[in-house]
């Protein structure tokens, strides 16, 4: 199944900046750019301080602010810019390693001497079958263990070097987002597709727009693909932005990414894989009212995001 969504998620990938059109409107550069905006409105003045102490350290920081000439811009964007890290090494220019969830470097948290993908730290599969298809056992590594272990290692008092906590807070911008996309924590499975759909990477459906596309991408794509830091802090701000949306102060004061993952697996079964998706890999026209809830579970979820990661940072760095 790790290898089909692995596959899936770079197929998916390409679908959205090669053939998605534009006014599509989550999580790949958009979404996530756009939750970190959003949390670093939250942040503390003396916690943006140090969290730019500690991106400077990215070897990416002088791309993220190339020609931004204004200091507090430039903290900001970089900030913005450095929750799509995570994504970017997956790239060629990078010439990371694609590893597996149970190599024996897996969990490990050395800092930018590690060269590995890590792609299974994007997500944690809670699986489940609607007729009662046999389900695998869960990965030894995913986004829940990796993030509890990185926010440890975040605060400055946790005794791991600057290298790492530098390293850790970029993850940590990502793996944030990732985990209140709903298909990050869901794997489903079917009599139609026993080896399991590698969170709705298996599943085909057509939306509005008329492409076929997988399922995952459909709602990785809903805030859209490539984006500016500009373009995010534009987007997140606009009349309906997810900067507009209010969010419940408990459920932004959870701070387990268990939990999280639970909630979006709940989110999952009940949107992302309501009718009319099938329960096989045929494609399926989406009905507006599919479309209108993946849109508004998608900025809600957003929101959340930005509040639970803005509390997460400012309870670590204060």
């Amino acid at each position: 199944m790790k290898s089909q969504r692995l596959l899936g998620i770079l197929t998916s990938f390409a679908f959205i900046f090669g053939s998605f059109p534009s006014p599509a409107m989550a999580w790949w550069d958009a979404g996530h750019m756009q939750i970190a905006y959003v949390a670093y409105k939250k942040l503390d003045a003396s916690v943006k301080d140090k969290v730019d102490i500690l991106l400077r350290l990215n070897p990416d920081y002088g791309k993220w602010t190339a020609g931004v000439t204004d200091p507090k811009t430039a903290k900001l964007y970089a900030f913005v810019h450095a929750a799509t890290w995570a994504d970017d090494i997956k790239t060629k220019e990078y010439n990371y390693t694609r590893d597996k969830a149970d190599s024996p470097t897996a969990s490990q948290n050395i800092g930018y001497s590690d060269k590995n993908q890590h792609p299974y730290w994007h997500f944690k599969d809670i699986n489940w079958s609607p007729d009662m298809t046999p389900l695998p056992p869960p990965d030894p590594v995913d986004l829940v263990t990796q993030l509890n272990v990185m926010i440890a290692a975040l605060p400055a008092g946790s005794g791991a070097p600057d290298d790492v906590r530098s390293y850790d807070l970029v993850w940590i911008l990502h793996l944030v987002g990732d985990a209140h996309q709903p298909l990050h924590g869901s794997g489903r499975y079917t009599r139609q597709i026993p080896d399991g759909d590698a969170g709705g990477n298996a599943e085909q459906v057509i939306p509005a727009t008329g492409e076929i596309v997988a399922l995952h991408a459909y709602w990785d794509a809903v805030f859209g693909g490539y984006s500016s830091p500009y373009g995010a802090v534009f987007d997140a701000d606009s009349k309906e932005g997810i900067a507009s949306l209010s969010v419940n102060d408990v459920a932004a004061k959870i701070a387990d990414p268990q939990r999280w993952i639970e909630e979006s697996a709940e989110l999952a079964k009940r949107y992302a894989y309501a009718p009319p998706v099938s329960l096989g890999k045929n494609a399926v026209y989406l009905t507006r009212e599919y479309e209108t809830n993946a849109y508004n579970i998608a900025r809600s979820q957003a929101a959340l995001a930005a509040a639970r990661l803005a509390n997460l940072i400012n309870n670590a760095l204060r």
